[in-house]
């Protein structure tokens, strides 16, 4: 067997654990250096130890002595890097295969000449080749979670991944050096990265070694690759050597990639970029980045992607860049959704002058950055035409007083029409996102109503449709983009934002089929992509919501993972934790939604209603999941976060409905119900509003929703919402129960699908009709069984048949640690009667005492 494979991708480790103790076996070691590759039969010098015989053939000399070393049993040759054996040990190895003297068990690097008798092996078949390649993302993820005992982020696991590139022996030393540095900690239940990778003089050492001795032309190359990849050939080579360029492609020191028609080379692996930078001091850094810089903009920077990149260089360099080209690399930065690269453009655009424009990108950056103050800050300071009035937050009031005192008299006066759009925008925007929806609408509609050029005006009506959104409005939010689908000609970064809000309004709103169709005729490359940095996201989400409230969770776990891998994974509006965590408890896995909570938990700037909706899916899960103490604790800080935006705030009141049932509340699950569907209703949360209303069919109160949901299916597109009705009308008719869970289980809510299971078993024992009730109880037993862990109202019905309401009530607050005082205050009954109804339900279900009724209810 032949093992091929790049460097560090665990050819040796492998081969070793297969020749490891292998019995009947002798078992010979060789292995290829550069320094034995000099000595004839080098590899194998340390088991030839006499001379040939007289005349004797020296391959045959050394397959003697080889089986020489193994006596009666059979001869295993294992040789590690063979590319790097000299002439007569390749030989030697050739002719044991070919002779069938020994087994042979072959590890090479893939990407490095081999000798020919070396190459023959697998071209002549005389050993199996196989390649290993490096790790996929999901190997990476058991490999990390064996290695460090525990749960790894699934985001954690992405960036090792691609640190490492799959990379085994790199993958180990980043996890070391992670470890030593703190960088990889246990944090939140999980292991998490945080900061930058961490070199090690060990991992330098490897990296080195990899590398391999540089001429000075060859040096120059890899930083140049290292500090601007991907660089263009033709740049490249302009700027450097084409026969050193040529050196360093062939020793795979650097690979092409393809960008459209246009070729570029990156370095062959991205630690070693990690290396090469770390190498050089500061001048020698600025000195390449200014090279890099004057090359590309010498070619006439014949696109935006090479305005970006210059200003970029420009800025790390030190040297003078133009205030607008910084600026509208800031803007393009945005778009891209690097916010982080985006605000640092436009504060250098504004300390090298700038107006207005990189202000608005500055302050629309800090927003989803969390940092809705120092946005206003900034913003205000611009004009004092555009004031704020007591009804803005207590925050924004403040940071705009505070700005004022550095306001510029007549700067709004003095603006063009485009940063007078700009800056509108962007305040807009801000203090939508501060909760100050008012203000937000006021500066707005000021700027739609003196904006005369239609790209301009049409980007106001986005912005207003944002604002309506945030503030629950999506009727307003719909006649906004009406208005600015009206606006022609309108530009292509309008036409991109409008038409994904469009889709989000459509998906949340009732309409999920329509957004669906809308979101597959999106495509997301389309004009004005790159500078829309909330399209994308936005229409994410979107088809998120769409799939979910069409009944489709599998599909809604996909799209969210795609959003999770957005390259502006730490913006609030790419927090796709919540719908992982929604498809999850649809498909009954709770605590795989809580995990994946966690995982955006960790990231997520503090006090965002983002976070709020995060927190809010987490407390929903916890009290699936039983677990009251840890649900409680997450719907406070959720109910403090997400209170700014109607549809963030709407997932924390149906959390607050299933951590009462998990109090066993029941009744009082059923008025937070109530209160959840009359939010969804009032703000025309559609897809909320049909959940709500199951979730009372779920809690025993379906005379509340019956009507409302056969209503409903009138106004709300997709499957999800008749099936609900149905479910709401079946209660007491087994037989439809049956066809009812039957539909659950084929899309997939398997949680839904045991509950209707149970209605259907509790529907059979009424009727007196006990056979037909036992089977429906197995069949609904094992459908809760997938849903391992959870615990709703009618699973435990199900695992208490003999209870009455009231008793199984008594029991489950009793399960939760309650006293039977703190059960008759809460209940509005007498001590007495409590202790009385806990002993009957004691008596009914064969135990003695609240411990005992708890491990019950946990059986699920």
């Amino acid at each position: 067997m032949m093992i091929a494979g790049a460097a560090g991708v665990g050819k040796s480790r492998l081969a070793a654990q297969a020749v490891a103790g292998l019995p009947g076996y002798a078992v010979v070691h060789a292995l290829g250096t550069e320094t034995a590759a000099a000595i004839p039969f080098g590899a194998f010098a340390h088991v030839l130890t006499g001379p040939p015989r007289s005349g004797e053939n020296l391959l045959r000399w050394a397959a003697r002595h080889l089986r020489g070393q193994a006596g009666r049993r059979g001869l295993l040759v294992s040789v590690d890097d063979a590319q790097r054996l000299d002439q007569a040990s390749a030989a030697l190895v050739h002719y044991l295969a070919e002779s069938g003297e020994a087994q042979l068990l072959v590890t090479v690097r893939s990407e490095e000449p081999q000798p020919a008798p070396v190459t023959a092996l697998w071209k002549d078949e005389l050993l199996r080749r196989i390649e290993l390649p490096p790790l996929t993302v999901a190997e990476v993820g058991q490999v990390l979670e064996a290695a460090l005992g525990g749960e790894v982020a699934a985001r954690t696991v992405r960036q090792l991944a691609g640190m490492s590139e799959g990379n085994v022996l790199y993958l180990r030393e980043l996890v070391h050096a992670g470890r030593d540095s703190g960088c990889l900690a246990e944090r939140g239940g999980a292991w998490r990265w945080r900061g930058e990778p961490a070199m090690t003089t060990r991992l330098r050492e490897l990296v080195g070694d990899r590398i391999g001795h540089l001429d000075q032309d060859e040096r120059e190359v890899l930083e140049l690759v290292a500090f601007g990849e991907p660089v263009g050939i033709e740049l490249l080579t302009a700027l450097t050597s084409a026969r050193a360029v040529e050196r360093v492609e062939a020793r795979g020191l650097v690979v092409t990639v393809t960008d459209g028609r246009r070729e570029n080379l990156r370095l062959g692996h991205r630690i070693y970029g990690e290396v090469i930078r770390g190498d050089c001091g500061t001048l020698r850094t600025r000195r390449r980045l200014r090279t890099l810089a004057e090359g590309l903009e010498a070619t006439g920077l014949r696109r935006r992607e090479d305005g970006l990149r210059a200003a970029v260089w420009r800025l790390d360099s030190g040297s003078p860049a133009d205030p607008a080209q910084l600026t509208s690399a800031a803007r393009l930065a945005w778009g891209r959704q690097d916010p982080r690269l985006a605000a640092r453009l436009a504060r250098a655009a504004m300390d090298a002058g700038a107006g207005v424009g990189a202000v608005a990108v500055l302050g629309e950056v800090l927003t989803v950055l969390g940092e809705t103050g120092p946005a206003l800050s900034a913003l205000s300071a611009v004009s004092v035409s555009v004031p704020l009035s007591s009804s803005a937050s207590a925050e924004a009031e403040a940071e705009a007083e505070a700005a004022g005192a550095l306001a510029v008299a007549g700067a709004w006066a003095s603006m063009t029409e485009g940063e007078r759009a700009q800056h509108a925008c962007s305040l807009g925007m801000n203090l939508a996102w501060a909760g100050a929806d008012a203000e937000a609408c006021r500066v707005l509609d000021a700027a739609v109503a003196t904006l005369t050029e239609p790209g301009w005006r049409q980007e106001a009506y986005v912005y207003r449709a944002v604002a309506d959104c945030f503030a629950g409005r999506m009727g307003g939010a719909a006649e906004s983009l009406s208005e600015a689908r009206a606006c022609a000609p309108g530009t292509a970064r309008g036409l991109a934002h409008a038409a994904a809000l469009r889709t989000w309004v459509d998906a949340y709103t009732g309409r999920p089929e329509r957004a669906l169709a809308a979101a597959g005729r999106t495509a997301e490359d389309g004009p004005g992509r790159e500078e829309s940095a909330h399209a994308l996201p936005t229409l994410l989400d979107a088809l998120c919501a769409a799939q979910l409230f069409c009944g489709r969770p599998e599909e809604a776990a996909g799209t969210a993972e795609r959003g999770m891998e957005l390259p502006a994974a730490e913006l609030p509006v790419t927090g796709f934790a919540a719908h992982l965590a929604m498809a999850a408890r649809l498909r009954g896995d709770a605590a795989e939604a809580v995990r994946r909570c966690g995982d955006d938990l960790a990231r997520l700037p503090e006090r965002e209603p983002y976070l709020g909706r995060c927190l809010a899916e987490q407390a929903h899960a916890f009290a699936l999941l039983g677990r009251l103490g840890e649900a409680t604790r997450a719907l406070a800080e959720a109910e403090e976060a997400a209170a700014r935006w109607a549809f963030t705030r709407q997932h924390v009141l149906s959390a607050a409905v299933w951590v009462a049932a998990a109090g066993g509340d029941v009744a009082g699950a059923v008025r937070r119900c109530l209160a959840a569907a009359e939010h969804a209703e009032r703000h025309e949360l559609r897809g909320h509003l049909m959940f709500a209303l199951h979730d009372l069919v779920r809690l025993g109160a379906a005379p509340a929703a019956v009507e409302r949901l056969r209503e409903l299916t009138s106004l709300v597109e997709g499957p999800l919402v008749r099936l609900f009705a149905r479910h709401a009308r079946a209660l007491g008719d087994p037989a439809e129960l049956r066809e009812v869970a039957g539909e659950f289980e084929r899309l997939g809510l398997l949680l839904y699908a045991a509950e209707a299971t149970a209605h259907e078993a509790a529907a059979y024992r009424e009727a007196g009709r006990g056979t037909l009730a036992r089977g429906a109880r197995t069949r609904a037993w094992a459908l809760a069984r997938v849903c391992s862990g959870i615990s709703t109202p009618a699973l435990i019905e199900l695992a208490t048949p003999e209870l009455t309401p009231r008793q199984r009530e008594i029991v489950q607050l009793a399960a939760s640690g309650l006293t039977n005082r703190q059960i008759a205050d809460r209940l509005t009954l007498s001590t007495r009667t409590a202790a009385n109804h806990l002993q009957a339900a004691y008596d009914k279900l064969g135990v003695n005492d609240r411990t005992q009724v708890a491990r019950l209810l946990t059986v699920l």
